[in-house]
């Protein structure tokens, strides 16, 4: 089952842009994420909003799972994305170091983590990621 809470105004991303404006085009797939920040914080906001098609449609095909329910319990509420680093080991790879905090039933949690994302056709794509220990 597909969780689809109401559409909020400004970007669940963190931007402060409206969502139409930021990271709505990606999501509605009218427009590709330029560069694997913007593929990031767009699934980020996929997360917010219940789309787990978008969430696989922009998984590398290599790593991507056969089904994603986001309605499976225990439902995170998700309540913020700090993006620390970001940047490209060349043209096709780059990172992304973010901490989204979330909470599930009243208790707050945090993951931080470093996500590898690989350009194939043109076309930025999640590829898999490693949990930052806390310090």
């Amino acid at each position: 089952m597909k969780r689809k809470p109401a559409t909020p105004e400004r970007c669940p991303c963190g931007s402060g842009r409206p969502l139409a404006a930021c990271c709505g085009p990606y999501l509605a797939g009218s427009a590709p994420a330029p560069d694997a920040e913007a593929l990031m914080r767009s699934r980020y906001t996929a997360f917010v909003l219940g789309d787990a098609d978008y969430l696989r449609a922009s998984w590398h095909p290599a790593t991507r799972p056969e089904r994603l329910d986001l309605a499976e319990p225990p439902v995170p509420k998700w309540l913020g994305l700090t993006v620390r680093q970001h940047g490209q080991t060349d043209a096709d790879h780059a990172t992304v170091e973010f901490i989204a905090r979330y909470r599930i039933e009243g208790r707050a949690y945090r993951l931080h983590e470093r996500s590898r994302f690989e350009r194939l056709d043109g076309q930025w794509y999640y590829r898999d990621g490693e949990i930052v220990p806390p310090a």
